[in-house]
């Protein structure tokens, strides 16, 4: 049996186990301590925001989002379709409704759409979710105008793409809100987390508040709303912490290896890669493609004989029976992407010889 391929596997820089002997020499290994502070600070640091906040979760961070900006019941919430359901379940959570935007040809959210969407909601959405899919920005200039233009909040799903930028600026910095994963497939890990970030400190503040069970500034313990189990452990953060001074490499390495990928495939006319919007830099978080006419399971099951692990592209929400009854404005591209195309191993530690033995069986399967 040859030696498995994962899809998006975690890679240690060789720090992390360093500090996280100075977690335990401090005994802060509850949801507070030096490195949470550290982690938090080198977002800061790296993205250019001013307020950042490390939570246990991406889909914790979206939820506070919505909670902060006031968004509940009855409230309206236009979000990207082709997606990770982690990026609208917090509409849920708030027992608010989503509206769902199609993509266009930057498999990304289609700007518009999005006017469509808002001209036809039963109401004026109160905010837009979107998602940088596959660590490639949407188109920024356009969604961020229609956003400010129709008074929607922005917040920006960058789970899949911190480290990637729009005109020099960073994803997850242009909106009202931001999050990053650090779930274990992302391109760095803490085992699991996410950070919250805006430029607003109050929101921050406030979202820090609701993230520490919402307990009030005394003595005993006090409540006056509901609060969440939401922060980060300082065991993790230390993670965090040894993992970001390595991403511009790991951001390089993925990009390689999409460029690898690419190169190996170049014969085959019947496969498209996704595409990078002009002006931006994507991660490359994981390398995706489409097929003209093979269907993507044959290739995924071939490579999964060879112990090569492949996913399709996601399925539109849209298409999710969880979200039957909700609004969507589509134009096809989503679901025509979902049965055309493959994530292939994008792992930063991926070796040129497996991304050969990758290719070669795709090209045997075709």
């Amino acid at each position: 049996m040859n030696k498995r391929i994962f899809l998006s596997p975690p890679h240690m820089s060789g720090k992390e186990q360093h500090y996280i002997a100075e977690v335990f020499e401090s005994n802060y290994i509850a949801p507070l301590g030096a490195f949470v502070n550290r982690f938090e600070e080198s977002i800061k640091s790296y993205t250019g925001i001013n307020h950042a906040l490390a939570l246990s979760s991406a889909t914790a961070g979206l939820h506070l989002a919505l909670r902060v900006l006031g968004i509940g019941e009855g409230d309206y919430v236009l979000a990207s379709s082709f997606t990770f359901i982690g990026s609208v379940n917090a509409i849920l959570y708030q027992n608010a409704k989503p509206i769902f935007v199609d993509s266009d040809e930057s498999w990304n959210v289609s700007p518009q759409l999005l006017k469509l969407a808002i001209q036809k909601a039963p109401k004026k959405p109160k905010a837009l979710i979107v998602t940088h899919l596959y660590g490639q920005v949407c188109k920024l200039d356009e969604i961020v105008t229609i956003c400010k233009e129709e008074g929607i909040y922005l917040i920006e799903d960058a789970a899949e793409s911190l480290g990637a930028s729009y005109k020099g600026q960073q994803s997850g910095t242009f909106g009202d809100f931001g999050v990053y994963s650090f779930n274990g497939n992302k391109i760095l890990t803490t085992s699991g987390g996410g950070v919250l970030v805006s430029p607003n400190k109050e929101w921050i503040e406030k979202a820090k508040f609701l993230s520490t069970q919402a307990k009030e500034p005394f003595l005993h313990y006090e409540h006056k709303e509901v609060g969440y189990n939401y922060r980060m452990s300082n065991v993790l953060a230390a993670i965090g912490v040894a993992q970001m001074e390595v991403l511009a490499q790991r951001v390089e390495r993925r990009r390689e290896i999409f460029e690898l990928y690419k190169q190996e495939l170049s014969s085959v006319e019947e496969i498209t890669f996704m595409p990078e919007i002009e002006a931006s830099r994507g991660t490359r978080w994981l390398t995706t493609l489409t097929l003209a006419s093979t269907n993507p399971y044959k290739i995924i099951e071939a490579l999964e004989k060879e112990n090569i692990e492949s996913r399709p592209l996601w399925k539109p929400m849209h298409l999710q029976p969880l979200f039957a009854e909700e609004m969507v404005v589509e134009n096809g591209v989503s679901e025509t992407l979902f049965h055309a195309g493959i994530c292939l191993p994008s792992g930063s530690s991926l070796q040129e010889g497996e991304i050969v033995r990758i290719c070669r069986t795709i090209k045997e399967a075709l």
